[in-house]
Protein backbone atom coordinates (compact mmCIF):
# COMPACT_ATOMS: atom_id res chain seq x y z
CA UNK A 1 0.00 0.00 0.00
CA UNK A 2 1.50 3.31 -1.11
CA UNK A 3 0.77 5.96 1.50
CA UNK A 4 3.17 8.77 0.60
CA UNK A 5 2.50 11.50 -1.99
CA UNK A 6 6.26 11.53 -2.61
CA UNK A 7 6.34 7.92 -3.80
CA UNK A 8 7.95 7.74 -7.26
CA UNK A 9 4.97 5.94 -8.76
CA UNK A 10 2.45 8.41 -7.38
CA UNK A 11 4.57 11.20 -8.85
CA UNK A 12 4.79 9.40 -12.20
CA UNK A 13 1.04 8.81 -12.38
CA UNK A 14 0.30 12.39 -11.35
CA UNK A 15 2.58 13.73 -14.07
CA UNK A 16 1.08 11.42 -16.67
CA UNK A 17 -2.59 11.80 -15.79
CA UNK A 18 -2.42 15.57 -15.39
CA UNK A 19 0.06 16.30 -18.17
CA UNK A 20 -0.14 17.16 -21.86
CA UNK A 21 1.06 13.82 -23.20
CA UNK A 22 4.17 11.64 -22.97
CA UNK A 23 7.56 13.12 -23.87
CA UNK A 24 10.25 11.01 -25.45
CA UNK A 25 9.73 7.39 -24.48
CA UNK A 26 7.52 8.15 -21.47
CA UNK A 27 4.55 5.88 -20.92
CA UNK A 28 0.99 6.71 -21.96
CA UNK A 29 -1.08 7.39 -18.83
CA UNK A 30 -4.66 6.10 -18.98
CA UNK A 31 -7.38 6.47 -16.35
CA UNK A 32 -10.58 4.49 -15.89
CA UNK A 33 -11.49 0.84 -16.58
CA UNK A 34 -12.94 1.48 -20.06
CA UNK A 35 -9.82 3.14 -21.47
CA UNK A 36 -7.51 0.65 -19.77
CA UNK A 37 -9.48 -2.18 -21.34
CA UNK A 38 -9.30 -0.42 -24.73
CA UNK A 39 -5.52 -0.17 -24.41
CA UNK A 40 -5.20 -3.84 -23.49
CA UNK A 41 -7.42 -4.91 -26.39
CA UNK A 42 -5.32 -2.73 -28.71
CA UNK A 43 -2.27 -4.80 -27.72
CA UNK A 44 -0.47 -2.13 -25.71
CA UNK A 45 1.95 -3.32 -23.04
CA UNK A 46 1.09 -2.24 -19.49
CA UNK A 47 3.99 -1.00 -17.39
CA UNK A 48 2.03 -0.46 -14.16
CA UNK A 49 -1.48 -0.50 -12.74
CA UNK A 50 -2.46 1.87 -9.91
CA UNK A 51 -5.47 0.82 -7.82
CA UNK A 52 -7.25 2.77 -5.10
CA UNK A 53 -9.18 1.21 -2.23
CA UNK A 54 -12.47 1.78 -4.04
CA UNK A 55 -11.10 0.53 -7.35
CA UNK A 56 -10.48 -3.10 -6.35
CA UNK A 57 -13.49 -4.55 -8.19
CA UNK A 58 -12.57 -2.77 -11.41
CA UNK A 59 -8.94 -3.85 -10.98
CA UNK A 60 -9.90 -7.51 -10.79
CA UNK A 61 -11.77 -7.25 -14.09
CA UNK A 62 -8.78 -5.49 -15.66
CA UNK A 63 -6.36 -8.14 -14.43
CA UNK A 64 -8.59 -10.87 -15.84
CA UNK A 65 -8.61 -9.13 -19.23
CA UNK A 66 -4.84 -8.56 -19.05
CA UNK A 67 -4.21 -12.26 -18.39
CA UNK A 68 -5.58 -13.02 -21.86
CA UNK A 69 -3.11 -10.66 -23.60
CA UNK A 70 0.44 -11.30 -24.76
CA UNK A 71 1.96 -9.14 -22.01
CA UNK A 72 -0.30 -9.31 -18.96
CA UNK A 73 0.59 -7.11 -15.99
CA UNK A 74 3.49 -8.05 -13.72
CA UNK A 75 2.37 -8.62 -10.09
CA UNK A 76 5.23 -6.38 -8.97
CA UNK A 77 3.70 -3.52 -10.96
CA UNK A 78 0.21 -3.77 -9.46
CA UNK A 79 0.34 -0.81 -7.09
CA UNK A 80 -2.25 -0.05 -4.44
CA UNK A 81 -2.88 3.26 -2.71
CA UNK A 82 -5.50 5.17 -0.76
CA UNK A 83 -8.50 6.87 -2.34
CA UNK A 84 -7.10 10.22 -1.23
CA UNK A 85 -3.71 9.75 -2.90
CA UNK A 86 -5.31 8.33 -6.02
CA UNK A 87 -7.59 11.36 -6.30
CA UNK A 88 -4.59 13.67 -5.94
CA UNK A 89 -2.84 11.89 -8.82
CA UNK A 90 -5.90 11.52 -11.06
CA UNK A 91 -6.75 13.80 -13.94
CA UNK A 92 -10.54 13.64 -13.55
CA UNK A 93 -12.91 15.19 -11.02
CA UNK A 94 -14.55 11.86 -10.22
CA UNK A 95 -11.82 9.20 -10.32
CA UNK A 96 -12.86 5.60 -10.93
CA UNK A 97 -10.06 4.12 -8.85
CA UNK A 98 -7.86 2.56 -11.53
CA UNK A 99 -5.16 3.98 -13.80
CA UNK A 100 -2.41 2.43 -15.89
CA UNK A 101 0.81 3.28 -17.67
CA UNK A 102 1.33 1.76 -21.13
CA UNK A 103 4.48 1.52 -23.19
CA UNK A 104 4.29 3.60 -26.35
CA UNK A 105 3.76 1.48 -29.49
CA UNK A 106 6.28 1.97 -32.27
CA UNK A 107 4.40 3.78 -35.06
CA UNK A 108 5.87 4.44 -38.51
CA UNK A 109 4.25 6.04 -41.56
CA UNK A 110 3.54 2.61 -43.04
CA UNK A 111 1.40 1.76 -40.01
CA UNK A 112 -0.64 4.91 -40.60
CA UNK A 113 -1.04 4.16 -44.32
CA UNK A 114 -2.23 0.60 -43.78
CA UNK A 115 -2.41 -1.18 -47.12
CA UNK A 116 -1.37 1.96 -48.95
CA UNK A 117 -3.75 2.08 -51.92
CA UNK A 118 -6.75 2.44 -49.60
CA UNK A 119 -5.06 4.79 -47.15
CA UNK A 120 -7.13 7.56 -45.58
CA UNK A 121 -4.99 9.58 -43.20
CA UNK A 122 -6.14 12.43 -40.99
CA UNK A 123 -3.39 15.04 -40.52
CA UNK A 124 -3.88 17.56 -37.71
CA UNK A 125 -1.86 20.78 -37.98
CA UNK A 126 -1.73 23.20 -35.06
CA UNK A 127 -4.94 21.95 -33.44
CA UNK A 128 -4.19 22.89 -29.86
CA UNK A 129 -7.39 21.93 -28.03
CA UNK A 130 -7.07 18.31 -26.85
CA UNK A 131 -10.86 17.92 -26.94
CA UNK A 132 -10.92 18.78 -30.65
CA UNK A 133 -8.00 16.44 -31.28
CA UNK A 134 -9.74 13.60 -29.48
CA UNK A 135 -13.01 14.24 -31.34
CA UNK A 136 -11.20 14.23 -34.68
CA UNK A 137 -9.37 10.98 -33.88
CA UNK A 138 -12.64 9.36 -32.77
CA UNK A 139 -14.27 10.35 -36.08
CA UNK A 140 -11.23 9.09 -37.96
CA UNK A 141 -11.75 5.61 -36.55
CA UNK A 142 -15.53 5.78 -37.02
CA UNK A 143 -15.27 6.65 -40.71
CA UNK A 144 -12.55 4.20 -41.65
CA UNK A 145 -9.34 6.22 -41.59
CA UNK A 146 -6.22 4.08 -41.57
CA UNK A 147 -4.35 6.38 -39.19
CA UNK A 148 -3.66 9.86 -37.86
CA UNK A 149 -0.67 12.20 -38.04
CA UNK A 150 -0.48 14.92 -35.36
CA UNK A 151 2.23 17.32 -36.49
CA UNK A 152 4.39 19.32 -34.13
CA UNK A 153 2.38 22.05 -32.41
CA UNK A 154 -0.78 19.95 -32.24
CA UNK A 155 -2.13 18.76 -28.89
CA UNK A 156 -0.91 15.24 -28.20
CA UNK A 157 -3.54 12.58 -29.09
CA UNK A 158 -2.07 10.51 -26.22
CA UNK A 159 -2.64 13.24 -23.65
CA UNK A 160 -5.25 12.24 -21.04
CA UNK A 161 -7.85 14.79 -22.21
CA UNK A 162 -7.47 13.87 -25.89
CA UNK A 163 -7.57 10.15 -25.16
CA UNK A 164 -10.79 10.56 -23.18
CA UNK A 165 -12.33 12.73 -25.91
CA UNK A 166 -11.41 10.06 -28.46
CA UNK A 167 -13.28 7.42 -26.43
CA UNK A 168 -10.22 5.18 -26.78
CA UNK A 169 -9.74 5.64 -30.55
CA UNK A 170 -6.32 7.21 -29.92
CA UNK A 171 -5.24 3.92 -28.35
CA UNK A 172 -6.59 1.75 -31.16
CA UNK A 173 -5.78 3.75 -34.29
CA UNK A 174 -2.15 4.15 -35.48
CA UNK A 175 -1.09 7.66 -34.43
CA UNK A 176 2.14 9.25 -35.65
CA UNK A 177 3.08 12.23 -33.48
CA UNK A 178 5.26 15.33 -33.60
CA UNK A 179 6.46 15.30 -37.18
CA UNK A 180 7.30 18.69 -38.64
CA UNK A 181 4.75 19.83 -41.23
CA UNK A 182 7.35 19.76 -44.01
CA UNK A 183 8.41 16.23 -43.07
CA UNK A 184 4.82 14.98 -43.05
CA UNK A 185 4.20 16.46 -46.50
CA UNK A 186 7.44 15.02 -47.89
CA UNK A 187 6.79 11.53 -46.55
CA UNK A 188 3.22 11.48 -47.83
CA UNK A 189 4.23 12.67 -51.29
CA UNK A 190 7.03 10.10 -51.42
CA UNK A 191 4.40 7.44 -50.67
CA UNK A 192 2.21 8.85 -53.49
CA UNK A 193 -0.57 9.92 -51.13
CA UNK A 194 -2.86 12.69 -52.39
CA UNK A 195 -2.93 15.72 -50.09
CA UNK A 196 -6.31 17.38 -49.55
CA UNK A 197 -6.23 20.64 -47.60
CA UNK A 198 -9.15 22.43 -45.97
CA UNK A 199 -9.60 26.17 -46.48
CA UNK A 200 -12.29 28.79 -45.94
CA UNK A 201 -11.39 31.08 -48.84
CA UNK A 202 -14.38 32.01 -51.01
CA UNK A 203 -12.59 30.73 -54.12
CA UNK A 204 -12.03 27.26 -52.67
CA UNK A 205 -14.23 24.55 -54.23
CA UNK A 206 -17.11 23.55 -51.99
CA UNK A 207 -17.50 20.03 -50.68
CA UNK A 208 -20.75 19.84 -52.66
CA UNK A 209 -18.82 20.25 -55.92
CA UNK A 210 -16.68 17.14 -55.54
CA UNK A 211 -17.43 13.53 -56.37
CA UNK A 212 -14.18 11.57 -56.24
CA UNK A 213 -11.95 13.83 -54.17
CA UNK A 214 -11.18 11.10 -51.63
CA UNK A 215 -10.63 8.21 -54.04
CA UNK A 216 -7.27 6.49 -53.75
CA UNK A 217 -4.70 7.03 -51.04
CA UNK A 218 -5.55 10.38 -49.43
CA UNK A 219 -4.34 12.53 -46.55
CA UNK A 220 -6.84 15.06 -45.20
CA UNK A 221 -5.16 18.08 -43.59
CA UNK A 222 -7.11 19.95 -40.88
CA UNK A 223 -5.82 23.19 -39.36
CA UNK A 224 -6.77 25.16 -36.28
CA UNK A 225 -10.00 27.16 -36.15
CA UNK A 226 -8.15 30.42 -35.61
CA UNK A 227 -5.29 30.11 -38.08
CA UNK A 228 -6.29 27.43 -40.55
CA UNK A 229 -3.54 25.61 -42.42
CA UNK A 230 -0.11 27.15 -43.03
CA UNK A 231 0.70 28.31 -46.56
CA UNK A 232 3.19 25.48 -47.11
CA UNK A 233 0.35 22.96 -46.80
CA UNK A 234 -1.95 24.88 -49.16
CA UNK A 235 0.82 25.26 -51.72
CA UNK A 236 1.74 21.57 -51.53
CA UNK A 237 -1.85 20.29 -51.66
CA UNK A 238 -3.18 18.35 -54.63
CA UNK A 239 -6.62 19.75 -53.85
CA UNK A 240 -8.27 22.20 -51.46
CA UNK A 241 -11.81 21.97 -50.16
CA UNK A 242 -14.24 24.10 -48.17
CA UNK A 243 -17.27 23.10 -46.13
CA UNK A 244 -20.32 25.13 -47.24
CA UNK A 245 -21.85 27.10 -44.35
CA UNK A 246 -24.82 29.43 -44.01
CA UNK A 247 -25.19 32.71 -42.18
CA UNK A 248 -22.33 34.60 -40.61
CA UNK A 249 -20.37 31.52 -39.53
CA UNK A 250 -16.82 31.73 -40.84
CA UNK A 251 -15.41 28.45 -39.53
CA UNK A 252 -16.11 25.29 -37.58
CA UNK A 253 -13.95 23.94 -34.80
CA UNK A 254 -11.39 21.42 -35.95
CA UNK A 255 -13.17 18.42 -34.44
CA UNK A 256 -16.44 19.18 -36.23
CA UNK A 257 -14.74 20.02 -39.53
CA UNK A 258 -12.73 16.80 -39.46
CA UNK A 259 -15.84 14.76 -38.68
CA UNK A 260 -17.81 16.22 -41.61
CA UNK A 261 -14.99 15.70 -44.09
CA UNK A 262 -14.20 12.18 -42.88
CA UNK A 263 -17.87 11.26 -43.25
CA UNK A 264 -17.82 12.62 -46.81
CA UNK A 265 -14.65 10.65 -47.52
CA UNK A 266 -16.32 7.47 -46.31
CA UNK A 267 -19.46 8.22 -48.38
CA UNK A 268 -17.47 8.82 -51.56
CA UNK A 269 -15.45 5.66 -51.05
CA UNK A 270 -18.55 3.55 -50.53
CA UNK A 271 -20.16 5.06 -53.62
CA UNK A 272 -17.03 4.37 -55.67
CA UNK A 273 -17.24 0.65 -54.89
CA UNK A 274 -20.85 0.33 -56.00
Amino acid sequence: MITSKDNKWIKAFRAGLQGSGPSGDEAIAVEGPKLIDDALRAGLEAEALLVSESGEAAAQRILLAASATDYGISPSRILRTTDKLFAAAAGTETPQGVAAMFRQPSIQLQNVLGEGAAALVLVLVGVQDPGNVGTAVRSAEAFGATGVIAVRGTADPWSPKATRASAGSALRLPVLRRLAVAEAIAQLKKSKVKIVATASDASTPSLTETDELFSGATALFIGSEGNGLPSEVIQSADATIAIPMAGAIESLNAGVAASILLYEAARQRRAGKM
